[in-house]
């Protein structure tokens, strides 16, 4: 999932090993990175779990960058009475203060002995000396990168690694459906799989997630999609008059349809095996043997007319007109009849 985008153009220059969020560990300086909130947390209470399976005894102490007070991180670290391991955790580092940045600068030169120091900067240009010098190898840190999971294909891979980290199975369509339902929060979708595990005693299915999710706006907004993509002009009607009733709202369907729609477009006359296309495109293969199932029937001009009907409906939906459902069950003929 997030390895893929773990290491971004910068990683290239910098002297220290460049991590993904999963794969963070221990050093004298751990860099935390990027502006994914969740991952960062995840990592960091990783190295903490790691560092304790090491030493029960360890002390886990915090500072605040952005209220530093001078002295303070020296003060932390030194070595205590009974020398137990310690662990430093640093937040707000992007709001730091010049104390903060000049006082790490110079700790850099000689870190503490059994002593974790993670700092997690979560953006921005405040601290780039700081940063600069701990990338440049002062230290000996590494980098843990937290970049934004933004492509459906990352999400499809962060969740199905949620499952395979606890030896769970879960299908292909499982996964789809819970990117589907919670695409815009990383932390929902890990929350959704997590409580996949705990209720569902064997593999975790489709069926699984509508049983489960069946009410989230994304997963419904999609089966709208599905339906009239396939030519099932009377079934997405039926489906999106069930979610407008449900208290649905009209933008995030047209968003299912922009989304299948893109994808469509992408793959039309592509040749070669999905594998290489979705590298290519930068999708998941399956999402790559989906668009392909879904484009049996569509013409180019047909596709290019869904697609102009669809902007038209974007635009309705969002003020243009004064019926967006009656925008979204034209929009729904059109692309039920391949844009015919």
């Amino acid at each position: 999932m997030a390895a893929r985008s773990a290491a971004p153009a910068r990683a290239r220059a910098s002297a220290i090993p460049q991590l993904s969020w999963n794969s963070a560990r221990p050093a004298p300086v751990v860099l935390v990175s990027g502006t994914e909130t969740f991952l960062a947390e995840r990592a960091i209470r990783d190295l903490r779990d790691t560092l304790k399976a090491e030493d029960p005894s360890l002390e886990v102490v915090d500072i605040a960058a952005d209220a530093y007070a001078p002295g303070e991180l020296l003060t932390l670290a030194s070595p205590s009475l009974f020398a137990e391991p310690r662990l430093i955790r640093v937040s707000a580092v992007e709001k730091c203060t010049d104390a903060f940045i000049a006082e790490t600068i110079a700790y850099l030169d000689a870190p503490a002995d059994d002593t974790t120091l993670v700092l997690r900067h979560g953006g921005g240009v405040r601290g780039k000396k700081l940063l600069d010098a701990i990338r440049a190898g002062a230290g000996g840190g590494v980098e843990v990168v937290c970049a934004e999971i933004k492509r459906d294909a990352d999400k499809y891979d962060f969740a199905a690694a949620e499952f395979r980290s606890e030896g769970r199975r879960v299908s292909s369509g499982a996964l789809r459906a819970l990117v589907a339902a919670f695409s815009d929060d990383i932390a929902e979708l890990s929350a959704a799989c997590r409580q996949l595990m705990s209720d569902a005693a064997a593999e975790i299915t489709e069926a699984t997630v509508e049983r489960y999710y069946g009410g989230r706006v994304e997963v419904n907004a999609f089966k709208v999609a599905d339906a009239a993509i396939a030519g099932r002009y009377g079934e997405a009607l039926v489906t999106l008059r069930h979610a407008i009733s449900s208290g649905e709202d009209p933008v995030p369907i047209v968003a299912a349809f922009a989304s299948k729609l893109r994808t469509m477009a992408k793959l039309f006359g592509s040749r070669g095996g999905s594998a290489q296309l979705a590298s290519r495109l930068g999708l998941a293969p399956w999402q790559v043997e989906r668009a392909q199932r879904d484009l049996a029937g569509w013409t180019e001009s047909g596709l290019a007319q869904a697609i102009s009907t669809l902007a038209e409906t974007d635009a309705a939906v969002k003020g243009a007109e004064r019926d967006p459902v009656f925008a979204l069950e034209r929009m729904i003929g059109v692309v039920a009849g391949r844009g015919r």
